[in-house]
């Protein structure tokens, strides 16, 4: 610790001559990763899911218990193939000052189900028609029976007159969201609607670096995505309040199932047995932190909280790795992202391995070259956190065969006519067994939550998911 504490302080030595001093109206938030859409039609990272949410509004929001809720519209379900939506009063505004209405709604959704790349898709796929009755509802027709289909519909609307002229959503967003993007050049700078309240969102990839940012006054804010030393230290610093709460994001390895070695469920469950969770989640991460074992935790309603977590037992993994065949050491890459935490959890697994006759190599790559090499397919092992999920349709979309890439998430390429129609079945707590069972992924950790704030910033509430619905509350005195 005293290492770090004098590293620390030669850093602000440093950033003392090095940065000028922000705009003190502004709330600068600094953030482990920027966007890499602001369209809401293609964004599946989590900074992506977390600023859309922000900047368009969607039909439907989740309770707490992760139900559908009406967000811009109620519902009636006429009948198993029929649901008509009717659009509320609020929300109602385009960020280009026009109304929204159930055109757009059509428009957006329509744009769906011709997209081909589109990653969400296939999550729409079972709509065999959308209508525009009168100005304010909206009649979907549905080719199956989908009891949970209202909660399929949050995706942001977007206007349908842009939709129809090729607007570049990406980089320009027009959403009727809280929040509105002013400028995006190096850093997101957003203004929130009901006091004009300025928000910039900066990208500062090294974790001890936002931390100095904090401690110097230059951000007022951070999430997520420190080490728990790091934490641990802000705890200790007089003019910064940590706030800590058990999460919901679901951290995991994917496995590629198109590689030899990785189709035998024997060679996958070796590698559940060879993580030792406990002491990773005791050592390495934040507190409120708890082993995983389905993408939904327990308390969601869909959850099942009979399945119990992988031990950690590497002579029972070796054993299941000999009974394989394999050739032992069974070497296996890792791809994950630079991100020190991302790193240092990596190489922490890679030691964990080694007894059960694993050779973990670990190879880090920029965010970019990451995501990219995950949604095709180049890669054996992968560790990414599914963030903000609320349905179980989670399931179709990563595992169903009808959800390969780009029609879905299904990156590793699992194919089993069970979990299939199990998943159109929607039996939850079966589809959650079975793929505890098949292993697609290996289930890690609900990763816990916690915020940081400068002493003189208030009104920021921390989400189960780690989304950024504080933005639209949080107040920095004086300003």
């Amino acid at each position: 610790m005293l290492r770090r504490l004098f590293f620390l302080a030669v850093c602000c030595l440093i950033l003392t001559g090095c940065t000028k001093s922000p705009d003190p109206s502004e709330i600068r938030f600094a953030i482990a990763q920027k966007p890499l859409t602001l369209d809401p039609r293609y964004a599946t990272d989590a900074a992506s899911e977390r600023v859309n949410r922000l900047l368009y509004r969607a039909l439907v929001d989740f309770d707490a218990r992760a139900r559908a809720v009406p967000s811009l519209a109620s519902w009636v379900s006429e009948d198993p193939l029929h649901y008509r939506f009717t659009l509320g009063q609020a929300g109602r505004t385009f960020h280009d000052g026009s109304r929204l209405t159930a055109e757009d709604v059509v428009a957006t959704y329509r744009s769906l189900l011709a997209l081909r790349d589109a990653p969400h898709a296939a999550e729409f796929a079972n709509i065999a028609a959308v209508d525009t009755e009168v100005t304010d509802t909206v009649l979907f027709t549905l080719r199956h029976r989908d009891e949970q289909f209202p909660a399929r519909l949050i995706i942001g609307i977007l206007p349908a007159k842009l939709l129809a002229a090729g607007h570049d959503f990406s980089h320009h967003p027009v959403g009727s969201g809280p929040l509105r993007l002013l400028d995006w050049n190096r850093n997101l700078l957003l203004e929130r609607l009901d006091d004009r309240q300025r928000l910039v969102l900066e990208e500062v990839r090294d974790p001890t670096v936002r931390v100095l940012k904090l401690l110097r006054g230059e951000a007022d804010l951070l999430q997520g995505d420190l080490p728990p030393e790091l934490v641990g230290y802000l705890k200790q610093q007089p003019g910064v309040e940590v706030m800590v709460s058990p999460g919901s994001n679901f951290s995991y390895l994917g496995f590629n199932l198109t590689d030899p070695k990785l189709q035998d469920v024997r060679v996958r469950r070796a590698v559940a047995l060879a993580i030792d969770r406990d002491a990773m989640i005791r050592h390495a991460l934040v507190d409120a932190s708890r082993p995983a074992t389905a993408i939904l935790p327990p308390e969601h309603w869909a959850g099942n909280p009979a399945l119990a977590p992988w031990p950690y037992d590497p002579a029972l993994a070796r054993r299941l790795l000999q009974e394989s065949g394999v050739e032992l050491p069974l070497r296996l890459e890792l791809k994950t992202s630079t991100d020190a935490q991302r790193v240092r959890l990596a190489t922490i697994m890679q030691a964990q391995m080694q007894p059960a006759g694993i050779e973990l190599v670990v190879r880090s790559l920029d965010w970019g070259t990451f995501f990219d090499d995950v949604r095709h397919g180049k890669f054996q092992l992968y560790g990414l956190t599914w963030v903000g999920i609320r349905t179980p349709e989670i399931y179709r979309l990563a595992f169903h065969s009808a959800a390969l890439p780009p029609a879905g998430a299904n990156r590793g390429h699992l194919q089993d006519a069970e979990l299939d129609a199990l998943i159109d079945r929607a039996d939850w707590p079966a589809v959650t067994a079975r793929a505890h069972a098949l292993l697609p992924y290996v289930p890690l950790w609900y990763e816990g939550q916690f915020a940081a704030v400068r002493h003189g910033v208030s009104g920021f509430q921390i989400s189960l998911d780690g989304n950024w619905d504080g933005l639209v509350t949080i107040v920095k005195q004086g300003h």
